[in-house]
């Protein structure tokens, strides 16, 4: 039965366990997160922003920049993968457009968020929210386009509790699931009984941010299971153990003590797909030699 990655994640979130759900940047960062053995990953704005374009996630990086990075994610993988698609680009016309080209790319759900653009990483300072209407309508225009044939999960993601509080951040969280949002993201909640009260207070599929030294309080994935979540999403924790290896190469290198311990060039050539490709070469060969 041929299956596509928006049903591949429906089924996977059709269990009631809480998914651990490490972020990629590139087509090698998912990979790897795909041969560790976890069901789906996320395309982090965060880290592409900061990857591509050595910037930070305060709205720098354009809707061409981050649908590009998704297709070779998308390509280099068979789990589903979930991207940023940030306020949508615009206006609701460009929110429908947004979820459209994500659904080409092959992402299996895209986040759409209700920052003012343009937009920041939701654990800084500085971050706002547009009034109501604007964030109910780019959530319905997210949902008209996976109505209209885009075959595509909507994650709305409310970024309202840090300028206008909780109560304003979870009305938001029941509207947009009232809208048909099929995951719901109420972005830094402050305290474990915040975390603790979003699916509690609203119905709905519910992801959790755990970013090490952020606003919202690390909990282990079964504390968020107990919670009622069902996706424990890690933005920054492979990019930081990325950022970490590398400056400790660096710094190897600089003492003179050669590249230092690391991944056996095997181990990468495999990593990266030699083996795969020099065995579809050699079978290419063969029926060369019996052609003739």
């Amino acid at each position: 039965e041929m299956t596509t990655p928006a049903k591949q994640l429906s089924r996977l979130l059709a269990s009631t366990r809480c998914h651990i759900m490490p972020c990629c940047w590139d087509a090698l960062s998912a990979r790897l997160i795909e041969q560790a053995g976890y069901d789906f990953t996320f395309m982090s704005g965060f880290a592409v922003s900061a990857a591509r374009t050595g910037e930070p996630d305060t709205g720098l990086i354009s809707f061409g920049e981050m649908i590009d990075q998704g297709r070779n994610i998308c390509s280099a993988v068979v789990i589903p993968v979930i991207g940023d698609g940030d306020t949508g680009y615009g206006n609701a016309l460009n929110v429908r457009r947004t979820v459209a080209q994500y659904a080409k790319a092959g992402f299996a759900g895209v986040m759409i968020e209700d920052q003012l653009s343009p937009k920041r990483c939701g654990h800084v300072k500085g971050k706002q929210v547009v009034e109501r209407n604007e964030a109910l309508t780019r959530v319905r225009a997210a949902v008209d386009q996976r109505e209209a044939g885009s075959d595509i999960l909507i994650v709305a993601r409310t970024d309202a509790r840090g300028p206008l509080g909780l109560e304003e951040a979870l009305w938001r969280a029941r509207a947009f699931a009232d809208l048909g949002a099929d995951i719901l993201f109420v972005e830094a909640p402050q305290t474990e009984k915040e975390l603790a009260a979003i699916p509690e207070r609203v119905r709905g599929l519910h992801m959790a941010n755990m970013i090490a030294g952020g606003v919202t309080p690390v909990v282990p994935p079964r504390q968020l299971e107990s919670m009622g979540y069902r996706i424990a999403a890690y933005p920054l924790t492979v990019l930081g153990a990325a950022i970490e290896a590398i400056q400790a190469a660096l710094s190897a290198l600089r003492g003179n003590d050669g590249p230092g311990e690391g991944p056996a060039f095997a181990d990468i050539k495999r990593i990266v797909g030699f083996d795969d490709y020099q065995a579809m070469e050699a079978r290419y060969a063969e029926d060369k030699t019996e052609s003739r």
